[in-house]
């Protein structure tokens, strides 16, 4: 719903309810205010996540919205809302709290929910964690497979900051793993996407 339609909509079942006598309106109010509420949830936890790469302070709030969010998309039956909310609740743990083995289970959640609607965008940032989940593991073949597939999603979907971001997360991984010529190679083609996708965040990065 937009702008006002669900305001509207919810306060018409609550009339029904309150005044009509018929309580089964309740439940369908929920789903008005859940389908609002969820959406909201995310949004509100991204910021904050946002806010703490920015400044590094931890702020539970992050987790209870996202935690939330999930609730509210897995009552609805929105598996691709479900996904991204699981992933950020992964991401939560895995980088704001350094606790990767913790993060691991929500990618993998995220990333099987994802894949079962198509839902690429999700499936990329969730398989780019699980990279990383490994990479920190010791797991580097699989890593360089995992950041490789995050890549090549968001090359189909023509999320092109996102494929610069995956690239530069190749480099390290190439350059943590003694292959200086793969990481100079991911990090020229990062530097070409990102300039012309006005990355520039990435293209710090990659400096």
């Amino acid at each position: 719903m937009q702008g006002q339609d669900w305001i509207e909509r919810a306060g018409e079942l609550f009339e029904v309810a309150m005044f009509g006598g018929d309580t089964s309106a309740l439940a369908r109010a929920d789903d008005v205010l859940d389908a609002v509420e969820a959406p909201l949830s995310l949004a509100r936890g991204k910021v904050l996540h946002v806010r703490f790469l920015d400044d590094r302070e931890e702020n539970i709030q992050e987790l209870v919205l996202f935690e939330r969010a999930a609730e509210l998309y897995q009552r609805l039956g929105d598996a691709s809302g479900e996904a991204a909310a699981l992933f950020w609740v992964g991401c939560w743990h895995q980088v704001v709290k350094g606790a990767g083995a913790t993060g691991r289970p929500y990618f993998e959640r995220s990333y099987a929910l994802a894949k079962a609607v198509d839902d690429r965008m999700t499936m990329s940032y969730a398989i780019r964690h699980l990279g990383f989940a490994d990479r920190d593991a010791g797991h580097f073949d699989q890593a360089r497979e995992r950041l490789t597939e995050s890549v090549t999603l968001r090359r189909e979907i023509g999320f092109r900051p996102g494929e610069a971001a995956g690239l530069v997360a190749l480099a390290y991984l190439a350059a943590e793993t003694g292959d200086p010529t793969a990481a100079s190679h991911h990090l020229d083609e990062a530097q070409s996407v990102a300039e012309s996708s006005g990355a520039k965040a990435v293209s710090g990065w990659i400096e």
